[in-house]
């Protein structure tokens, strides 16, 4: 049986996936959809019989789709995805799920009352290095989880605006909360500081603040201090997160995982694996079987890491610590 996948978004992240997906045994990029028909078709071309379409309605109308990509900037979540959920076709979608908090929440209710297979491109849990890192945390306490994201900002022109990208830490650092939240838990209160020092002053129309850190309390007891920055030259650059134990330090980048104990510090051997690839593996498994174990976020545990991000703007704004149930 050949998977037929449709393809929502021509930007970046779409040509990756579709990549990937050419690349598989029984998988065939179906159609494409853009803002623009001639965006769509200048993506088609790359991918031999896919149809190229400008309505993501008329796309779903003509095709018939095993599963959905929605690649698209953070403000066009929503409809898209109630749609698919109508129409019983299950969806992988990319980070963030959206900019706000109620079109999630309406997303993620109506999930609840019709099942359906999802996953959320949060690419990191399947990458060689959390593994190593869920395995060094082992029986360990955490105490202190230091997290950053830091690097220049995305020269697109909605990413500059809150109302676009939802702002660095709802679209960048959403990975590092997602990764604190796979290894160490749920989150419970958030304080966070946001301001404008640079960008604002360098491009016009800058609504984003530039530089940000958020402090936050975990069910465990732990406490995490997650900050950004996308004030940083183009090419300089700082991702990753330490985790304070009582029994060892462990700092984790996406391809690197040092730690350090009594014996000293090592670093940890990793596979050489794509988590990309790995995370549409595990979909397309879910797709053809219905066995959606080998998921590592669909849209329900998504949702949570969204509340956190969205809790932290909300701080940012208000000046007050904001509880989370």
């Amino acid at each position: 049986m050949t998977l037929r996948i449709g393809m929502i978004g021509t930007g970046g992240f779409s040509r990756k996936h579709a990549g990937h997906l050419t690349a598989m045994d029984g998988v065939k990029v179906q159609a494409i959809c853009g803002t623009k028909l001639e965006k769509a078709e200048k993506m088609a071309v790359d991918f031999e019989g896919a149809a190229a379409y400008s309505e993501v309605k008329e796309m779903l109308d003509k095709e018939r789709l095993d599963a959905v990509y929605i690649c698209v900037p953070p403000m066009a979540h929503g409809e898209i995805e109630l749609d698919l959920i109508d129409r019983r076709i299950p969806f992988l979608v990319e980070k963030p799920l959206g900019v706000d908090k109620g079109t999630v929440e309406r997303i993620h209710e109506r999930l609840k009352q019709q099942p359906l297979i999802t996953s959320v491109g949060y690419h990191f849990r399947y990458a060689p290095s959390a593994e190593v890192l869920k395995t060094h945390l082992g029986d360990a306490t955490i105490g202190l989880i230091s997290g950053q994201w830091m690097g220049d900002m995305p020269e697109v022109p909605w990413w500059r605006k809150q109302e676009g990208s939802g702002g660095q830490f709802m679209e960048q650092t959403t990975h590092i909360v997602d990764l604190m939240r796979y290894i160490a838990g749920e989150v419970t209160e958030v304080y966070a500081s946001y301001a404008n020092r640079v960008n604002h002053k360098k491009f016009e129309g800058v609504t984003v603040a530039d530089v940000g850190t958020v402090n936050l309390k975990l069910e465990s007891g732990a406490v995490a201090s997650l900050s950004n920055v996308c004030i940083l030259p183009s090419g300089v650059d700082r991702v990753g997160m330490t985790v304070y134990t009582d029994q060892t330090i462990i700092d984790w980048q996406p391809e690197a995982v040092t730690v350090t104990g009594k014996e000293g510090t090592a670093a940890e051997a990793l596979q050489k694996k794509d988590p990309y690839v790995l995370e549409s593996e595990a979909f397309l498994h879910a797709v053809r079987t219905g066995d959606a174990s080998g998921i590592l976020s669909d849209y329900k545990d998504a949702y949570k890491t969204h509340l956190v991000t969205w809790a932290a703007l909300t701080s940012a704004q208000t000046g007050s610590a904001v509880k989370l149930s």
